[in-house]
């Protein structure tokens, strides 16, 4: 068994979820979350527009800038078996890929067991 996390954009939930069901994953846990990624921000250009404006103020620039800000993401958590990954990490980025910084990450981890609290059953069968 393998667990798929996916950050996505929060305005492509929807379409995510719908592709997801008629690929035939009905099951996931999605959350709300914050974060950034490694993008670089050039602070000369911030600097040089504040050097040509009347504003002076540090806040100015971090408003500018992406490099302290948390992006609203969301958090997508997909338990499946070993032969449904390439399925459904292949399905994660049809929907999702534009090209763009910001698109998304996917990480797959192998997950060990899994139990069904309502009957106790474990392993495959429980997800």
């Amino acid at each position: 068994m393998k667990e798929v996390i996916a950050i996505i954009r929060m305005d492509m939930i929807n379409k995510t979820k719908e592709a997801l069901l008629k690929a035939g994953f009905p099951a996931l846990t999605a959350t709300k979350v914050l974060g950034r990624g490694k993008k670089k921000v050039n602070f000369t250009l911030i600097e040089d527009l504040i050097a040509e404006s009347d504003y002076s103020s540090p806040a100015l620039a971090e408003s500018i800038s992406e490099g302290h800000r948390l992006i609203p993401k969301r958090l997508l958590s997909i338990v499946v078996k070993d032969n449904e990954v390439g399925h459904l990490v292949e399905t994660i980025i049809a929907v999702n890929q534009k090209g763009s910084p910001g698109d998304g990450k996917i990480f797959v981890l192998p997950v060990t067991d899994s139990v069904r609290v309502r009957t106790g059953e474990n392993g495959e069968i429980a997800i």
